[in-house]
């Protein structure tokens, strides 16, 4: 198996699981990337402040989950999808200041 076809199989797994978590946690979150906007997205390309809320997540996922799926192999989820997942943060103030 190719690490592309790992990641594939890994992203339709985690995917929706990890979307609620970040919708339902947000406040919890957003302060980890940084406060406001511009600081969040910003956030997102530092590597330990995307490895730190990963961490975080992935105590939060249901147990059957983190027993299929490795904590580093999450992180490493999340780093390689971290538009996907963690925009929607910043997306998120964008929202709430307005």
């Amino acid at each position: 198996m190719t690490s592309a076809e790992e990641q594939s199989k890994l992203a339709a797994k985690l995917m929706e699981p990890v979307g609620r978590i970040v919708s339902r946690h947000a406040v919890q979150l957003a302060p980890m990337l940084g406060n406001g906007t511009a600081a969040t997205q910003s956030a997102l390309n530092n590597d330990e402040a995307v490895k730190t809320v990963a961490s975080y997540c992935y105590a939060l996922l249901p147990g059957l989950v983190r027993l299929a799926v490795k904590e580093p192999a999450f992180i490493s989820f999340v780093l390689a999808n971290r538009v996907k997942l963690l925009g929607k943060l910043a997306a998120g103030e964008t929202a709430a200041t307005q």
